[in-house]
C-alpha cells in the first residue's frame, strides 16, 4: 500500500487526500442527517440565502459534495483522459452537478416538512366538537371544547354568544377570537 502511495506524484497525492478526506465527511454527514443530528450545524460562509430555506450555495455540505465529484471523476478519469484541461474542465463539471443534485434533494425534503402546527383562523370555523369544560352563557367567560381540526382533536378556550353550554354538548366553531379562544354555538 505505502508503494503504492510512494509512486504517486505529488499532485495525485494531494487529490487523493482531499477525495478521502471529503468521502470521510460525507459520510459523516449523512449518517448524521439520517439521525437528525445534522440540525442547523452547517458553515455557512455566504450568510444564507434569501428565502431563509437553508439552501446557501457556498455552504460546508456543498464544498464537501463539490470536493467529492471532483475528486472521484479526477482519480477515476486520470488513466482515461490524456488532456489535464479536459478531466480538470469534467471534474469540475461532474463537483457542480453533484453540488446542484444534493440542493435540489435537500430542497424537495425540506417541502415534505410539515410543522404540525395549524392555523386556527384558517382551518376552525365550521369545525365541530364538544363542550369539555361548561363555557357561560353570554360570553361572560372562557369555557374548554375539544374541537377536531384536520383530523386533530385539540383543545381551546370557548366562549359562546348564546346560553351557558355544559359538558358533553356538541357545538360548532362560528368564530375564532384569537388563536387560543374561540367563539362556539350548539350544534
Amino acid at each position: 500500500m505505502l508503494e503504492l502511495w510512494t509512486q504517486l506524484t505529488t499532485p495525485m497525492q494531494v487529490l487523493w487526500g482531499v477525495t478521502l478526506a471529503a468521502s470521510l465527511i460525507f459520510l459523516i454527514q449523512s449518517v448524521l442527517t439520517f439521525i437528525g443530528a445534522d440540525a442547523d450545524t452547517d458553515f455557512d460562509m455566504d450568510g444564507g440565502d434569501a428565502d431563509g430555506s437553508g439552501m446557501g450555495l457556498l455552504t460546508f455540505r456543498n464544498f464537501v459534495n463539490f470536493a467529492l465529484g471532483f475528486g472521484w471523476t479526477a482519480i477515476l478519469l486520470h488513466d482515461s483522459i490524456s488532456s489535464v484541461p479536459v478531466l480538470i474542465v469534467l471534474s469540475i463539471l461532474v463537483g457542480v452537478l453533484l453540488v446542484a443534485l444534493v440542493m435540489m434533494l435537500f430542497k424537495w425534503l425540506a417541502g415534505m416538512q410539515q410543522s404540525g402546527n395549524i392555523d386556527v383562523r384558517e382551518s376552525a370555523v365550521g369545525c365541530t366538537g364538544t363542550v369539555y369544560l361548561p363555557v357561560p352563557a353570554a360570553r361572560e367567560g372562557d369555557g374548554k371544547v375539544q374541537i377536531s381540526i384536520k383530523g386533530s382533536l385539540r383543545e381551546y378556550a370557548a366562549q359562546t354568544a348564546g346560553s351557558e353550554l355544559a359538558t358533553g354538548t356538541p357545538v360548532k366553531v362560528v368564530e375564532v377570537i384569537n388563536e387560543n379562544t374561540l367563539l362556539v354555538e350548539k350544534k
